[in-house]
């Protein structure tokens, strides 16, 4: 278990110590990347991309790479469910790597998401220190698929945070071929406050029926027969979904003090009306467990309001020492209660490294 807590304790002493003194209208903060950044994604990278037998579903992910071996390229890419990730299972169980390599590259990339998205809030490290417990920790060790999706949907909404829309779309688009359910997230370009509302509008439109018709009409039946139908369940859905609806209600209350740009404000009140509205799916919805897939591309709700909230919630100009340390410990406590109470823990438990484990087989 130390793993987990030293990468944690880590990314904690980094935000207590890099606390700086900002004014409350910082929207955007240098995205340049230096020496302490390039070491935190190379530790990520490793640290997710080589772990080995971590998560419930890690049998499931070997057995989409070792299906594909001696296949043809072409008949995986026409049979694969996400084209992308079906090419890497295939170069994985053909060349070299097998799962590993597949895991790696996704590591890399969700990484690089991730702290290209920490990079564009005002306290970087504290944005670090939210997302460890549980889109570190479970999304990306746990759902590959999914985490490299939204990794590349975090430089989408990098990209958006800068203003540009195109940008924000295309990133999505490729999040999309890794996984469908990214799809999702293109008509919130919409709600970007673009100049050209009419001309986005449009635009958005087209790419998502595109996009439905390139990747989901196919897959929608077996989706529908997998999620609703059978009324599958998510233990701890209602849980992770609270966890969104807590800085989305946080944020439509002190939205002013946030002191954003037009175009940034709309989009994230929009962000936040859609989380508390998964709470409402949660009742409605014949399968909790559709509800808490779609609701993991909201995670970086979590990340853009409590990285803000010492800015947001402290004196103007100030260090806030007290609310940094208050929401390290939030995050601390979050960890705590997944990592020795929730369920599917044990899948997580020890933490394995498969270079280490390789090296005393």
């Amino acid at each position: 278990m130390w793993p987990y807590w030293l990468i944690f304790v880590l990314a904690g002493w980094m935000a207590m110590s890099h606390m700086r003194a900002l004014p409350t209208n910082v929207s955007l903060i240098d995205i340049r990347w230096d020496a302490p950044w390039c070491i935190t994604w190379l530790i990520l990278t490793l640290m997710i991309g080589f772990r080995h037998e971590i998560g419930v579903d890690w049998g499931n992910y070997l057995g989409h790479v070792e299906i594909t071996a001696g296949e043809a390229f072409t008949d995986v890419i026409a049979r694969g469910k996400d084209p992308a990730y079906a090419a890497l299972n295939w170069f994985g169980a053909n060349f070299f790597g097998g799962v590993y390599l597949v895991n790696l590259f996704c590591a890399a990339v969700f990484s690089l998401g991730l702290i290209k998205f920490c990079r564009a809030q005002p306290n970087a490290w504290l944005a670090l220190v939210v997302a460890v417990p549980y889109l570190i920790t479970v999304v990306a060790m746990g759902y590959t698929r999914q985490g490299v999706a939204i990794g590349l949907a975090m430089l989408g909404l990098t990209a958006l945070m800068q203003g540009s829309v195109l940008r924000f779309v295309f990133w999505v688009v490729v999040a999309a071929v890794f996984h469908k359910s990214a799809v999702i997230l293109v008509p919130l370009a919409i709600f970007a406050g673009s100049k050209y509302r009419l001309l986005t509008v449009i635009g958005v439109v087209f790419s998502a029926a595109l996009l439905f018709s390139l990747l989901l009409q196919e897959s929608i039946d077996g989706l529908v027969t997998t999620y609703v139908e059978a009324e599958y369940e998510s233990s701890g859905a209602a849980i992770r979904v609270a966890m969104n609806v807590l800085p989305a209600v946080l944020f439509l209350w002190f939205r002013k003090r946030f002191c954003l740009p037009t175009s940034q404000t709309i989009f994230w009140t929009w962000m936040s009306l859609a989380a508390l509205g998964f709470v409402v799916l949660l009742f409605v919805s014949p399968s909790s467990a559709a509800v808490d897939r779609v609701a993991l591309y909201w995670i970086p709700l979590q990340l853009f309001v409590w990285s803000r909230l010492p800015v947001v919630l402290g004196r103007r100009g100030r260090r806030n020492p007290v609310w940094v340390t208050a929401i390290v410990g939030y995050s601390g406590a979050v960890y705590f209660v997944w990592l020795f109470f929730a369920s599917h823990s044990f899948a997580w438990l020890p933490y394995q490294w498969y270079p280490w484990v390789l090296l005393w087989s």
